[in-house]
């Protein structure tokens, strides 16, 4: 399974600009700039509560159009934070977009090549929900590797033959037959390699996605093409294949690397602590004309119906650097 979703949005992030109500979904930087504005601001604060280092470098994984460094950035030069800009992406299409924004920044395919010297201000909004899963289900003859098989021209989910009982934690094992135990080594390679340069160079990292802070069992796999959700199996490479993120098992795993884990809090609750409502009350009374529009853009951002609930926001930041606001 890992390796048909990690097939899958190769082939569809490397062929098209996937955002907006033209593309496949919308994302919250898409919604109002209020979102990268207090992310901007965010940074800005513990950068300066850490003592206002330079260099400093502002870096992004999976930086879409670059519309969240553009507000975010534009936030944080106001006090002057002003870094060197990396964007870690690898799709030509949204490449082309994000130059037109940011022509000085600097583009990376992997964290890799990222500076090695000076802390690192760390965004990754709707990254890790498109990295590969791994799924595993109880069969009655133990626990298989979900795989992917072909029947009758169709793919579909199969279990595997191989014996993955090893692979199981202790305390889970024991789940009922046909249970699915979902993971993502992917997510857990990036939060230990970001953590191991927070633990070095210093810095603080944002990481802003849909998922769940406490154990769980179930596939979370799905696809979404043209703002809907459509089957997992029926156009590889054609739809958009993300899963939820399991911030429970990604706090240790900073932890591990002697970085601070400053918490895990849902996105609506972390919006208001930084002052929301404040920022689109002025910005509707600049523009009285917009002002429901702004209004539907913020509670879309927070309400526990929409983005505020589901979202969460995970805080992590080098051993010698401050509390991040809003934890």
């Amino acid at each position: 399974m890992a390796h048909y979703m990690a097939e899958s949005n190769a082939r569809y992030y490397a062929s098209r600009d996937p955002l907006g109500t033209t593309g496949d979904f919308i994302t919250a930087p898409e919604i109002s700039q209020m979102f990268g504005e207090l992310i901007g601001l965010w940074l800005a604060d513990i950068w300066i509560r850490a003592g206002r280092p330079k260099p400093v470098h502002y870096v992004e994984l999976g930086p879409g159009r670059g519309t969240l460094a553009r507000d975010a950035l534009g936030a944080a030069r106001r006090y002057g934070l002003d870094p060197q800009v990396h964007f870690v992406e690898t799709s030509p299409a949204l490449k082309a977009l994000q130059n037109a924004l940011h022509p000085q920044a600097i583009w990376h395919d992997d964290l890799s090549t990222l500076p090695a010297s000076g802390p690192l201000l760390i965004v990754a909004n709707e990254f890790l929900d498109a990295l590969p899963v791994r799924q595993l289900v109880k069969t009655a003859h133990g626990w298989r590797e979900r795989m992917v098989g072909l029947e009758d021209d169709a793919l579909l989910p199969v279990a595997g033959t191989q014996p993955m009982d090893n692979a199981v934690p202790a305390a889970r094992a024991d789940a009922p037959e046909d249970t699915i135990l979902e993971t993502s080594p992917a997510c857990a390679a990036v939060l230990f390699e970001v953590a191991g340069r927070l633990a070095t160079q210093g810095g603080a990292a944002l990481f802003i996605d849909y998922g769940y802070d406490q154990p769980r069992f179930g596939s979370t796999l799905q696809a979404v093409r043209a703002h809907r959700k459509v089957d997992v199996f029926t156009a590889p490479g054609e739809a958009d294949l993300t899963a939820h993120v399991d911030f429970a098992a990604l706090a240790p795993i900073a932890q591990s690397r002697g970085v601070r884990w400053l918490g895990t809090v849902e996105q609506g609750a972390w919006l208001r602590a930084l002052g929301i409502d404040a920022r689109a009350d002025a910005l509707a009374a600049f523009s009285p004309t917009h002002a429901a529009d702004i209004a539907v853009a913020r509670d879309r951002l927070i309400d526990a119906d929409q983005m505020g609930s589901l979202f969460k926001v995970m805080g992590v930041a080098g051993p010698d650097w401050p509390d991040g606001a809003a934890f």
